[in-house]
């Protein structure tokens, strides 16, 4: 049996004490191994080979790089602010290790670079800092603020590597040291005990997150973590070109393979919602919901061949309207039968709220849709409705079946709108129309029963929007 979070689905039961023994155990043992290394010098082999260390660290770049790149792409699709700051700490990690990769001699330059060889430690310390913070309370205007800062903290971190890889060439201010400092001096001990510390704060709350059965990506994140705190440590007491110097970039490979594979792991819709902060995975919403129904779909799929439904409900479902809604700011919630939902939320940066979105996404599909059923007369055309307000966003089902959807009596409202617009035109409940104001073209539709509220909802057919 599992327990469950409202919202959340059912969460996983604590680990096995053999498991938890085994993990403590295969975190322990690079500790182990380097306080080995360390104080049996004679056991610390040299090895170096230069494209190995290049090819290695590419690799952990390029993991780097790809992880940053698809949990950026989810934050911004969530609107999540743990994303957000994931995505920054992998991808501090992986411009730092490219900096790093140019520092092996004979790939940019003939000699090995201060601040290129001093990227590694800083990177893993700007990437435990965003690791730390992603693990805090996210929820409320503290992760809505690092959601609407999330383009500035892109660019402020981008900005600050290419700042750090010009200074290393150009061996400026604290950089210009003819040969790289020893492990053991001050820079490195500053920047790994900022890291150890930023990353104990990360891998102590991450353990302490509610984990779901489908998805073990927070004590993945929590082990990752301890492995790059390990090597943190390595980065100060390894000495160059051994094997205690080999060993923090097998330990960073290593970290990030294991989010990765998480990750694959993890069910294929919302891959990171183990991650999502409680607003994400069961909040609250203003939003904008657009339902989209084929008119006489029944009778022409009874009267067509069904190679030319699919062509229909092809042309339409996949070419149509998923382009388009995302170009008006919102998603395609699911598709029903012959049915679509699209979902717009918060209002965007330009100024343009989701209920103008939403209403202008609405006009644009019948244009489109329309100008497709003028090329084929006999195919059935779309009726549209949109309403607004409060619903609850977040994740629904279990296992493979779960989804990410919005309930409500915005929904129902909004299903039961689109039933009352003419084919070909747009209805909008009286909701949406406040928010447009005056500058929509409206004419009255009359009221509408919604089973389950006691009074009844004003539809209005939308006619016309400025600039759509």
């Amino acid at each position: 049996m599992t327990a469950s979070v409202p919202g959340t689905g059912p969460v996983a039961p604590p680990p096995s004490r053999g498991a938890t023994a085994l993990t403590v155990a295969a975190l322990t043992l690079p500790l182990i191994g380097l306080a080995m290394l360390i104080l049996r010098p004679v056991l610390d082999l040299q090895w170096e080979h230069q494209p190995t260390h290049f090819w290695l660290v590419a690799a952990v770049g390029a993991i780097n790089a790809a992880l940053a790149w698809v949990v950026g792409a989810a934050a911004r699709l969530r609107r999540d602010a743990r994303l957000v700051l994931v995505s920054l700490s992998f991808l501090a990690a992986a411009g730092f290790l490219a900096l790093h990769a140019l520092a092996t001699p004979g790939v940019l330059l003939a000699e090995s670079n201060t601040g290129f060889a001093l990227a590694t430690p800083a990177g893993l310390t700007v990437a435990a800092v965003f690791a730390a913070w992603s693990s805090l309370d996210l929820d409320g205007e503290h992760g809505a603020r690092v959601v609407r800062l999330a383009p500035w903290l892109v660019g402020g971190l981008v900005a600050l590597m290419v700042l750090w890889g010009a200074v290393s060439l150009l061996r400026l201010g604290p950089l210009d040291a003819p040969a790289p400092p020893e492990r053991t001096t001050v820079p490195f001990a500053v920047l790994a005990v900022i890291g150890l510390a930023c990353y104990a704060v990360a891998v102590v709350r991450y353990l302490r997150m509610p984990r779901h059965a489908a998805s073990p990506l927070p004590l993945a994140f929590a082990a990752a973590f301890a492995l790059l705190a390990e090597a943190e440590i390595a980065v100060v007491v390894g000495r160059n070109w051994h094997l205690s110097w080999w060993e923090w970039h097998v330990l960073m490979l290593a970290a990030f393979v294991i989010i990765a594979v998480a990750a694959q792991r993890s069910w294929r819709e919302e891959r990171w919602s183990g991650l999502y902060t409680q607003d994400t995975a069961a909040g609250e919403r203003d939003v904008s919901v657009l339902f989209a129904d084929l008119a006489g779909f029944t009778h022409f799929s009874e009267s067509h061949d069904p190679a030319e439904v699919t062509a229909m409900l092809n042309t339409y479902f996949t070419d149509a309207i998923p382009p388009l809604v995302e170009r008006f700011g919102g998603r395609v919630d699911r598709l029903i039968g012959d049915a679509v939902m699209a979902v717009f939320e918060s209002d965007d940066a330009a100024g343009a709220s989701h209920a103008r979105r939403a209403a202008g996404a609405a006009l644009a599909l019948q244009q489109a849709t329309g100008a497709v059923a003028a090329a084929h007369p006999n195919w059935p055309r779309f009726r549209v409705g949109v309403n607004s307000g409060r619903a609850n966003v977040g994740i629904l089902g279990t296992g493979g079946g779960r989804t990410y959807t919005v309930i409500g009596d915005t929904v129902n409202v909004a299903s039961r709108i689109e039933h009352r617009a003419p084919v070909g035109g747009v209805a909008i409940a009286e909701a949406t129309r406040e928010r447009l104001g005056d500058e929509s073209i409206t004419e009255p539709l009359g009221e509408l029963e919604v089973a389950g509220r006691d009074a009844p909802v004003e539809a209005h057919l939308l006619v016309g929007l400025p600039g759509v």
